[in-house]
């Protein structure tokens, strides 16, 4: 029975399953010289370049969407409990 390959791309999308070591794990997260997305060193598709400064304007992005959101929905928590007067007409 052949064996299955363990890494390799299906439809463009990298895929990995080999076990993964510290060196590759470093390596495949810190790659100077290359683009924002780099092949993920265990599972499927890209992961973020961390040598890339491009990287870091996204993960502040995506921190400062986080930080904003749970900011208000902390404000959005507090107008909740206000006691709400609804009047009928017949």
């Amino acid at each position: 029975m052949p064996k299955k390959p363990s890494s390799g791309e299906i439809l463009g999308v990298p895929y990995n399953f080999e076990r993964p070591s510290l060196s590759r794990m470093v390596s495949s997260y810190w790659e100077p010289g290359e683009g924002m997305l780099v092949k993920k060193p265990f599972g499927i598709g890209y992961t973020l370049n961390l040598a890339n400064w491009r990287s870091w304007v996204v993960i502040a992005v995506a921190g400062g969407l986080l930080w904003q959101e749970r900011g208000s929905s902390s404000e959005a928590g507090e107008e909740e409990d206000e006691a709400v007067e609804v009047i009928v007409e017949d």
